[in-house]
């Protein structure tokens, strides 16, 4: 069985107007990047970087208690593989 070859947009003009590659459709066409006093506020602010380390986030916070729940799942699964039979 061969590997389908996807198409890479290349037109310069295309690439800086459309969000290629969101139409999933065999008809019609990407969607449209409008200005940036279209979209709401809120967006600007999202954080794209690393997560908040868990000293910083509040106790008081569901966000806080499900990092510490992941961490301890991963020490518990770590120290499991770490047993012997």
């Amino acid at each position: 069985m061969e590997k389908k070859q996807l198409p890479v947009e290349t037109d310069p003009e295309k690439l800086v107007n459309y969000v290629c590659g969101s139409n999933i459709y065999t008809t019609g066409e990407d969607i449209k990047i409008k200005d940036d006093s279209e979209y709401p506020d809120w967006l600007w602010t999202l954080n794209t970087g690393k997560p908040p380390r868990i000293e910083d986030l509040d106790p008081n916070t569901k966000q806080y208690w499900i990092r510490v729940r992941a961490a301890g799942m991963r020490r518990n699964n770590k120290l499991r593989s770490m047993r012997k039979f």
